[in-house]
């Protein structure tokens, strides 16, 4: 049996109340498989400003890089929104993936049987079954780019963020694209705006030259407008999709919205060795903070993705995911996906249930 080191970093907003369902689920896992998590709770976003006047303090940095993985809940509020935009509590997840070299982020868009009726989009699109996997580069180009304001001489202030690409980091990112493809219906598809970008023009030429080392995954490449408007037209082309930090910002929300909630869907980072920061992709939602209303599912579903990525408990991932889908069909479900007939639940609620569908 093993023994691993957890950073527990809830946040603001839903963050505790989204994780604390998480932390049941996790020790359900410990009691039904003898492996021990030892859970290790430190701050960040709007709870560190007001405790330490960072959004990331040094020691919460220095926990998580010697623990196997990190579980986040979710950071920011209204409460912090008038504060410089390098001390807002976003600037945190940017410091520790920076902090972590946590380079790429793997965001799943699965349209679960029980909740195709959820989805916008209608039935015939959708039969059949939606599961893609977005790999998106995650500390580089025009969000960790120069930045800067400028006074011209005839047109007031003027503001610049800079995108920029080395064949390094393309293709460190591109390989986990080919290597998750290879796991999966080896298909990939790279997405850029190589018809007006010079570091989209790179970007293509490194992911073509890398497609040499993985003959068997079919490549194939599309603009970014283009693939957001094929994602609500036609979901069901794209199995893995590997593309640039702000594209991936993007395309993974949009493809979270066909699911049909963006509390459904969690996420990974990961960097070059196992550790990894797994978190919900929905935000702080203070408007419903404390009232037992939040989805925890993207969040227990992001321990699932700690037990595959980080921790090599392939078993408890799937555990914890064939829960989830059996609590959803028989109607359990929380106020943001429920519908007609459905049985709808709080948010501690739903993680018991989930909980004893695992034991």
């Amino acid at each position: 049996m093993s023994t691993f080191n957890i950073a527990v970093l809830p946040g603001d907003g839903i963050g505790p109340e989204v994780m604390e369902q998480a932390i049941k689920v996790i020790r359900v896992i410990e009691e039904k498989t003898g492996n021990s998590f030892m859970l290790h709770e430190a701050k960040i976003g709007g709870c560190a400003i007001d405790a330490a006047g960072e959004p990331l303090p040094s020691q919460t940095l220095e926990l998580c890089k010697k623990c196997d993985a990190v579980m986040l809940g979710a950071v920011g509020g209204p409460k912090w929104d008038t504060l410089p935009g390098n001390k807002r509590p976003e600037a945190g997840l940017l410091a520790i993936r920076a902090g972590l070299g946590l380079f790429a982020n793997l965001r799943p868009a699965v349209i679960y049987d029980a909740l195709k009726d959820a989805s916008p989009l209608k039935q015939e699109i959708i039969s059949g079954g939606v599961d893609i996997m977005v790999v998106r580069e995650l500390t580089g180009g025009m969000y960790f780019g120069e930045r800067g304001r400028v006074k011209t001489c005839d047109k007031g202030e003027a503001a610049f963020d800079t995108e920029t690409y080395s064949e390094l980091e393309v293709e460190r990112i591109a390989r986990l694209g080919f290597e998750t493809a290879m796991k999966r219906s080896r298909k990939l598809m790279s997405v850029d705006k190589a018809n007006v970008l010079e570091s989209s023009r790179l970007w293509r030429e490194v992911v073509i030259k890398l497609s040499a080392e993985y003959p068997e995954v079919e490549l194939s490449h599309m603009y970014v407008d283009n693939a957001a408007m094929q994602l609500v037209r036609n979901p069901r082309q794209f199995d893995v999709i590997v593309t640039t930090n702000m594209f991936g910002d993007i395309l993974s929300d949009e493809a979270s919205m066909i699911t049909g909630s963006i509390g459904m869907l969690p996420s990974a980072s990961l960097g070059s060795g196992k550790a990894g920061l797994y978190e919900p992709i929905h935000g702080s939602a203070p408007d419903i903070a404390g009232q037992n209303k939040a989805n925890p599912i993207a969040t227990i579903l992001s321990a699932a993705m700690m037990m595959r990525y980080s921790l090599g408990m392939e078993d408890a991932a799937k555990d914890i995911e064939a829960a989830v889908a059996r609590v959803l069909e028989k109607g359990y479900r929380t106020g943001d996906i429920a519908s007609f007939g459905c049985q709808v639940v709080g948010t501690a609620e739903m993680g018991t249930l989930i909980c004893e569908e695992i034991k």
